[in-house]
């Protein structure tokens, strides 16, 4: 690299750090303001939704990492070229693909750091903070465990093994105590699923019961089990995509594969994760078709919000084609990079036809 690369390189992620600073205190501030409707209830106190908010920004900056890059990309690149440094720069010769390298390879490392935090910070972070939350809410109950998620209520405990988000869950298994040290009875469920509100629905059902000096066992295509759980456990054991590594990811399509459970919702969110990742790099790159054009003499504010309407247009249209593309049954590989595939080759064409 040299010293133009570095200035440019530089220039980019500065403003794009600045701009990640804003957009994270925002959505802190505006998380913990959603968190108001829930404190007071069970255990769940100010101090708790704040703590809600905090370990909720590592998945906050996942998300928002894309419109960060675009904004810094635009203020850095646009305040070079207001004070003629870009038109500088080209006119000494140099090409608009040439200023383009440093401007990609900022975007990258902001595609790294993406990564590293979407597979080593987010995911668990937010994850101890939605059980921690729902913990507190329903004091009443209790659970443990991290690939699978026990509840517990009265003399009945519940593991669920896991699950669809939202929907129903590939295995579970029903303890039911005599007492505090006696096992009264064991029923094993292929699938588990919320048949109405207070009312869980078990399928091929096999109950083991424990009576003196006898153990019996039986056999039912379905048993209804009522229960005054609330339904937010559900999301503990089929976790959302969003709160998956893209290892945790890959490895959880294959057990719900194995398990003959719809996996179409995490295969979308797995192709989606890396094309979100790479879009970094693409929305980096299309701050320079901005700058060398329309927004060139306008101000940092002007730069701003076309950024800002630029990131949530984007991340509108992925969420749509994501969403339509589940309904109508659609390949998770071309749902999840076609969005950042077309936005790749309008920012080459633009490029292409900069001056």
């Amino acid at each position: 690299m040299n010293t133009l690369d570095r200035y440019l390189y530089r220039t980019v992620i500065a403003y794009a750090l600045m701009a990640m600073g804003v957009l994270l205190t925002l959505a802190g501030l505006f998380l913990f303001i959603s968190e108001q409707g829930d404190i007071g209830v069970g255990s769940y106190t100010s101090a708790d939704a704040l703590l809600y908010a905090l370990l909720n920004l590592p998945q906050q900056a996942f998300q928002l990492l894309p419109i960060a890059a675009m904004i810094g990309a635009l203020m850095g690149l646009g305040n070079l070229a207001a004070a003629s440094e870009l038109v500088v720069t080209r006119a000494s010769g140099v090409s608009i693909w040439r200023v383009a390298w440093p401007v990609g390879l900022a975007g990258a490392t902001l595609a790294l750091a993406m990564y590293l935090i979407g597979e080593y910070a987010a995911p668990p972070l937010a994850q101890f903070a939605q059980t921690e939350k729902t913990s507190s809410r329903l004091a009443d109950v209790s659970f443990a465990g991290r690939s699978s998620a026990w509840i517990k209520e009265g003399s009945l405990i519940l593991r669920l093994r896991t699950g669809e988000v939202g929907q129903s869950f590939g295995g579970a298994e029903l303890f039911e105590l005599d007492g505090p040290q006696r096992l009264a009875s064991i029923q094993t469920a292929e699938r588990i699923s919320v048949a109405d509100p207070g009312r869980w629905r078990l399928d091929n059902v096999r109950t083991t019961t424990f009576g003196p000096g006898r153990v019996e066992g039986t056999r039912a295509d379905h048993v209804t089990m009522r229960s005054t759980i609330n339904p937010d456990f559900l999301g503990l054991a089929a976790t959302d995509p969003e709160l998956l590594t893209l290892r945790g990811l890959a490895g959880y399509i294959q057990h719900l594969r194995r398990n003959h459970l719809q996996a179409a919702p995490y295969e979308i969110g797995f192709w989606s994760r890396v094309a979100r990742i790479f879009s970094v790099i693409v929305v980096t790159l299309l701050a320079l078709p901005f700058v060398f054009g329309p927004l060139r003499s306008t101000g940092a504010g002007t730069r701003t919000v076309v950024g800002v309407l630029l990131g949530v247009v984007f991340f509108v249209v992925s969420g749509t084609v994501e969403k339509g593309g589940q309904l109508f049954g659609l390949d998770p590989l071309v749902i999840g990079w076609l969005p950042t595939a077309v936005i790749g080759a309008g920012t080459l064409a633009a490029i292409w036809r900069t001056r």
